[in-house]
């Protein structure tokens, strides 16, 4: 019986054993995959810290919202730079995060969204500021909101 070409393919039963299950629904363990192959593997240590970088990067996340590097009185150029380098820095961050998500381990995105609520806490909320919060739009950090459209 021919199951769809698969003797085409080269696959043997040795490449068949090296095949990993990829989880296409939540699961609890820290038997999984995040960001890359491998890692963190079995090792309760190493997805602990698979865990804290997570958090750290959307916690990180968090603060590039809400920050204030561009002084006033910057040169135009280096406004722009800096903005630019802000920005990229924001996407990259938010993809790792959005990527280790779509490991669909339970921890992952607890730890995921601890960090992103810990950082509006501190950065964004009115809770921790010293000032009222001015209205959307109205120049708290150097970024423009993120948005979908």
């Amino acid at each position: 019986m021919d199951h769809g070409g698969m003797s085409d393919m080269g696959m043997n039963a040795s490449s068949m054993a090296e095949m990993h299950y990829t989880h296409m629904t939540f699961f609890w363990g820290k038997n999984s995959e995040i960001l890359f192959t491998g890692w963190p593997g079995t090792r309760g240590g190493m997805y602990a810290l698979a865990l804290v970088v997570v958090f750290a990067f959307s916690f990180l996340l968090e603060w590039l919202n809400h920050c204030r590097l561009v002084r006033p009185g910057a040169g135009r150029i280096a406004a722009g730079l800096t903005q630019t380098a802000m920005h990229a820095l924001r996407v990259g961050l938010a993809y790792l995060v959005m990527l280790a998500v779509m490991s669909f381990n339970g921890g992952v995105l607890i730890v995921a969204v601890a960090g992103h609520a810990l950082g509006f806490l501190l950065f964004g909320s009115a809770a921790c500021q010293k000032t009222l919060l001015q209205p959307a739009g109205g120049g708290k950090g150097d970024l423009p909101p993120m948005a979908c459209c």
